[in-house]
C-alpha cells in the first residue's frame, strides 16, 4: 500500500518600509521562515484550544544568525503589540506593525519575529545589514501568512 503524505504548507511574506525624517530610505520584501512554534500553535487552535495562541506582538532583535525551523526566540528582543490584521485574499492573514521614531532607539536591528499571546515565536526574518534605529528612523510593515 502506498503511503499518503498530506502537507499543510504555510508561507510568509515580510514587507517593510524604513523612513528617515519621514522620507523613504528603504523598501524591502522577502519570504520569511515560519518556525515550528507556529505549527504547534495552529494545531492547538484548530482543536479549540485558543488561549494564548493568536498573534499578538512583533519582536525586533540583534542576531544575524540564519533562521531555522527550530528557532524559539529573538535575541535581545524589543517587543510591542501589532497594529492589526487584514485578510487580503482567501487563506491569507496580513499582520500590520509599526516601530515609531520614539521606540527602540539605539538598537542595530537584524531580526524580526512575530509572537503569539503566550510568547511563542511563530516566524522569524533576518537581515544581512542592520537597521541602526535612531530617533529619526521609523519602520512600518506587514507580515502576510499564506495557507
Amino acid at each position: 500500500m502506498q503511503k499518503l503524505v498530506e502537507r499543510f504548507p504555510v508561507k510568509g511574506i515580510f514587507k517593510m518600509t524604513v523612513r528617515k525624517n519621514g522620507k523613504v530610505i528603504e523598501e524591502y520584501e522577502d519570504h520569511n521562515l515560519i518556525v515550528n512554534g507556529a505549527r504547534n500553535q495552529a494545531a492547538r487552535m484548530f482543536a479549540g484550544n485558543v488561549t494564548g495562541r493568536p498573534i499578538k506582538s512583533i519582536a525586533f532583535g540583534t542576531s544575524g544568525t540564519a533562521p531555522v525551523v527550530t528557532d524559539t526566540a529573538i535575541t535581545g528582543a524589543y517587543t510591542k503589540d501589532v497594529e492589526g490584521f487584514s485578510y487580503p485574499d482567501m487563506g491569507q492573514i496580513q499582520t500590520n506593525w509599526e516601530l515609531g521614531t520614539n521606540e527602540n532607539n539605539g538598537m542595530a536591528i537584524m531580526e524580526f519575529g512575530l509572537l503569539s499571546a503566550d510568547g511563542t515565536l511563530l516566524c522569524r526574518k533576518v537581515r544581512e545589514n542592520p537597521i541602526y534605529k535612531e530617533s529619526d528612523i521609523s519602520i512600518e510593515g506587514h507580515w502576510t501568512w499564506i495557507f
